[in-house]
């Protein structure tokens, strides 16, 4: 089944080139995907990607976010500007009835880290990973047909577990560039100060127990993201838990750098990350208290709004479908009973005209 795109091919190869580029990762999991989804997922990639790397750019204009708001509000009038990225992206929400709060959310996600914004607790942390990350999964869910609500906090969970992967592998990187995404309670309860941190980012055993905490955290979401892998088309879940399993692994290498994220940077090699593609081939074991607790939990609070609002589109959209197949289904059963009373008509007629001639020659 082709579950994502249709589009100009031209654009589509932009797009891929851009999930290369940016990304091996995702890109060596998204090969894993049905050619539809994969071909969605890269058109996700690029318009995120490049709304991203906007944002970032040390030269970039100071109405840069106003002008994304602007090409985000051109793509969902149905007339993209002249970016592929954009092009593409607008057959991707328009063919499946993405929610236009979830890109504005994704925006305001670049506008919290355009102010160099500070998180008093894991809470506001996970309100910004739902922004930057959760929408990336719950755009992914809905290009592939799988938009219940349960499913979509799960995708949601995945999300945020990535993102807080991501922040505690870039302790020291982003505190070099002024950027602190740690939870300043947590910080304080550890006995550093967040600014002082800031003017000499340097690694402690004190700031390892805030990275392990945050790890654990993540690990958390991740548990909740893999059960709901399952729920997802037959076709997608080995790419999904690729991708759950890489990011996983960042987390496994952090903590055998000592929860060290100051001094070095975690990795993982290509060897390893084709060892988890094969790993990932297989479903992931979970204890049954896990499957209980995850059959049972409510969306993360950070992500609440943003998975309703996909599933009331999905499901509006699965409605028009459902109503205009079941149209469709009777004009045909309408269609074919007419036909039959032709066809009863005209061979009524002809058994009349053989009576008839029967009836002359006997006559005669």
């Amino acid at each position: 089944m082709n579950y994502g795109f249709t589009g100009d091919g031209v654009d589509l190869d932009a797009c891929t080139a851009s999930i290369r580029r940016g990304s091996k990762s995702f890109h060596i999991a998204s090969l894993l995907l049905p050619r539809g989804t994969r071909q969605a997922a890269h058109a996700l990639y690029a318009f995120c990607r490049h709304s991203d790397d906007l944002i970032d750019d040390q030269a970039r204009r100071p109405d840069a976010l106003l002008r994304l708001r602007q090409r985000l509000d051109r793509i969902y009038e149905g007339v993209p500007c002249d970016h592929a990225c954009d092009r593409a992206f607008e057959r991707i929400v328009s063919g499946h009835s993405i929610s236009k709060t979830i890109p504005l959310s994704l925006l305001d996600g670049f506008a919290m880290d355009m102010v160099d914004r500070r998180y008093r607790s894991i809470a506001e942390v996970k309100q910004y990973a739902a922004r930057v990350a959760s929408t990336v999964g719950l755009m992914m869910s809905l290009v592939m047909r799988t938009g219940d609500a349960w499913t979509l906090a799960r995708a949601a969970d995945l999300g945020l577990a990535m993102q807080l992967t991501n922040i505690a592998r870039d302790v020291g990187e982003d505190a070099r560039n002024g950027r602190l995404y740690l939870p300043l309670d947590w910080l304080r309860d550890a006995g550093i100060e967040g600014d002082a941190f800031l003017r000499d980012p340097r690694f402690t055993p004190a700031l390892a127990g805030v990275v392990k905490r945050l790890l654990d955290e993540a690990d958390r979401h991740y548990l909740l993201g893999h059960a709901g892998i399952a729920r997802l088309p037959a076709g997608c879940r080995h790419a999904i838990r690729t991708a759950a399993l890489t990011y996983q692994d960042i987390g496994r290498c952090i903590a055998q750098n000592g929860y060290d994220s100051v001094s070095q940077r975690a990795r993982t090699t290509l060897p390893r990350k084709l060892s988890l593609v094969l790993r990932a081939s297989r479903p992931v074991i979970l204890a049954p208290d896990t499957n209980a607790m995850a059959a049972s939990a409510p969306a993360d609070p950070s992500v609440a709004r943003l998975v309703a609002a996909a599933a009331d589109a999905f499901a509006l959209a699965e409605g028009r479908r459902v109503t205009t197949q079941r149209q469709g289904s009777q004009i045909e059963r309408v269609t074919t009973i007419l036909m039959d009373l032709q066809q009863r008509r005209l061979e009524d007629r002809r058994i009349r005209r053989l009576q008839r001639w029967q009836k002359v020659a006997h006559l005669g």
